[in-house]
């Protein structure tokens, strides 16, 4: 990948004059986020959740931004990201939620990285290497209150609890994850805050962690003493419903290959799945599915689309989202403001990353982690 620095932007991946289209992330508006989750979790502090390669925006970029903007404590998946990260953090605190992969402890210590432990297997292994190295190794614990995913069950929980003073590493953070959060009134988010907070109750002295970033929004007693935000951070809806209090981070505009005059009646795209209700002017945008657009994004005689931005008009998605070409209607749209080169909006322009991810019956998430590299990447501010 190339990268080319332009006053306060920096470029990667293909020059924007060859790509398909062009990925904007603004790494004030994450920092700005940050400060605005941070502020609000106060008294406990804020960390920033940066997997999945800072959820498809570059692990490297966001991460040093969210690091100038105050943050200290990570969290990623997997050791790989944390090698990573290590790389453009040498300080931070880095914990990798996916457990100790079998064999993998001693890198751990190496990169002075932080297993989140959620089963026997890994509490042992990580114990017999603290023994056998004679240091502390901290590490978090996780205990499952209700995900039933990875974490220890609340039994032995205790059990480990009543451990403690015989093992050779030391605990730095519990912590567990709400099943249910960007649901607010969903009865499933106090059974989970009393449950962890009766079991933080046995691990005295150690940090407790239980809110992501709808935890932190909307349940302010989840907050204990570390938050970990992750779709907030990047502009994401975190709450199923109300406003979204977060600046949008992420920009997505597509180039124009190809306006075409199309037929009443004539069908557009695979399995001639729409056919035109008038005459109408076409564009051909130079992406697909392989760039993370989702097939589901298309339309159909029975179904609305995505929808575009052009020359300040919403356009809507016609026909099926094929590997690297999506077509929209631009008949609206004066003929002198729409030509090929010209770059259509699919994320921007008042069309949220939420917005796209509901034409495609997904959500923003899926949608920010498949954001694919064929577009040129620009950063801005940082």
């Amino acid at each position: 990948m190339r990268a080319r620095i332009f006053g306060a932007e920096k470029s990667t991946g293909p020059a924007a004059e060859e790509a398909g289209g062009i990925l904007t992330i603004d790494l004030n508006a994450l920092a700005a986020n940050y400060r605005d989750l941070k502020k609000r979790a106060a008294p406990a502090a804020c960390a920033a959740v940066v997997k999945a390669d800072g959820y498809g925006l570059g692990l490297g970029p966001v991460a040093q931004a969210l690091a100038g903007a105050g943050c200290t404590t990570f969290f990623v998946a997997l050791i790989e990201e944390a090698l990573r990260l290590r790389a453009a953090l040498p300080t931070a605190a880095i914990y990798v939620l996916d457990g100790l992969n079998p064999g993998t402890a001693a890198l751990f210590r190496t990169l002075r990285v932080e297993p989140v432990l959620g089963s026997w297997p890994e509490i042992d292994e990580w114990d017999g290497l603290a023994a056998d190295s004679d240091e502390p190794l901290p590490a978090a614990v996780h205990i499952d209150t209700g995900m039933r995913r990875h974490g220890i069950s609340n039994e032995d929980a205790i059990a480990f609890a009543e451990r403690l003073k015989l093992l050779h590493f030391k605990p730095s953070l519990v912590m567990s994850h709400l099943a249910c959060a960007d649901d607010p009134s969903h009865p499933m988010n106090a059974q989970q805050i009393v449950e962890f907070r009766a079991l933080r109750s046995f691990f005295p002295g150690i940090p407790a962690s239980l809110a992501n970033s709808a935890g932190l929004l909307a349940h302010p007693d989840a907050r204990f003493d570390l938050v970990r935000p992750g779709i907030s951070l990047y502009g994401g809806r975190a709450l199923i419903k109300g406003d979204n209090p977060m600046r949008p981070v992420v920009r997505l505009q597509l180039r124009i290959v190809q306006v075409r005059n199309v037929n009443k009646g004539e069908s557009v795209g695979y399995s001639a799945e729409q056919h035109l209700a008038r005459d109408s002017r076409i564009a051909v945008l130079a992406a697909g599915y392989a760039d993370g657009i989702f097939r589901a994004a298309g339309a159909s005689d029975n179904k609305k689309g995505a929808e575009a931005v052009v020359a300040g008009k919403r356009c809507p998605i016609v026909g099926r989202v094929s590997m690297d070409l999506i077509t929209i209607d631009v008949t609206n749209v004066p003929e002198a403001e729409v030509k090929r080169g010209d770059l259509a909006t699919l994320i921007g322009d008042g069309i949220s990353v939420d917005d796209f991810a509901a034409r495609a019956g997904t959500i923003g998430y899926e949608v920010l982690t498949n954001l694919g590299r064929r577009f040129a990447r620009v950063y801005v501010g940082g």
